[in-house]
């Protein structure tokens, strides 16, 4: 049954933009994900630049709190929480693979949460960062390590991600704009949540959104690599069909003339 569900899948939608593009746009990600992580973590090491804002901005959001931000913010960092999103991007993904009979892109959007998962779990590890006072925690306590932190990172790879793989097949520069803004939004609340409940420092979170962008430049590289571009796959669709035009004696619709005399002409 696995053999024959995998033999009635098919392949991702071509691409609109070009290899060339894409890969362009990755190498922008990684770029801009790199510098804004070793900014963080250079100035969580010298306790300096933006990490000066640390206590501050944690001063600031226990001060701030209320009874409806916090039921709304702990709902939302429950809901992301890496073992709750781990769960929902897998149903997702099987989910897609089985309306869409498409395994590619799901397959894509989980690898890229799973190197999340090993990137953040290794980062922090190395890093070793403590949390602010558990005092301030809202939820119980988390004995796990500061930096970075795991919801946004889960929850920016996870919207950027799919909202790449989703708009570079369809879709027009509104909305691929809005599709886009929409994920770094979302990824921004949770940021925010994780700051208003006690859980991270603001270096914590800044340092996220640099993971996020290297993870999705990988996916955003792997998907143009394998798929190469637009043209490219129409030009593979259309010698297929030429192919399969030959094998069955029929002229192509493409290579068809209403006038012969066209042929001796261009003879």
């Amino acid at each position: 049954m696995l053999f024959a569900l995998i033999a009635r899948l098919r392949p991702a939608p071509l691409l609109r933009a070009s290899q060339q593009v894409l890969f362009c746009w990755a190498g922008a990600l990684l770029v801009a994900g790199d510098a804004v992580f070793w900014l963080m973590f250079a100035a969580v090491q010298s306790d300096s630049g933006l990490a000066a804002l640390d206590g501050p901005v944690h001063s600031l959001m226990v001060d701030s709190r209320n009874p409806p931000a916090t039921v709304l913010l702990a709902a939302l960092t429950t809901v992301t929480s890496p073992e709750a999103l781990t769960v929902i991007g897998g149903v997702f993904a099987l989910a897609w693979a089985l309306w869409k009979k498409e395994l590619w892109r799901p397959a894509v959007l989980m690898g890229a949460m799973v190197l999340a998962v090993v990137l953040t779990t290794l980062i922090k590890q190395f890093v070793a960062r403590s949390r602010p006072p558990t005092s301030d925690f809202l939820l119980g306590p988390d004995d796990a390590l500061s930096f970075p932190s795991g919801h946004t990172v889960g929850i920016g790879v996870f919207t950027v991600v799919l909202a790449y793989l989703v708009l570079s097949r369809s879709g027009t520069r509104t909305t691929a704009a809005l599709g886009f803004s929409a994920a770094f939004a979302v990824t921004a609340l949770v940021g925010l949540s994780r700051l208003y409940l006690g859980y991270h420092w603001l270096t914590d979170v800044a340092a996220s959104f640099g993971v996020a962008l290297v993870v999705a430049a990988v996916a955003v590289f792997t998907d143009a690599a394998r798929h190469g571009t637009a043209k490219h796959g129409s030009a593979r669709h259309g010698t297929a069909k030429n192919r399969s035009a030959a094998r069955t004696g029929r002229t192509p619709s493409s290579l068809r003339v209403s006038d012969p005399s066209a042929l001796d002409a261009q003879a």
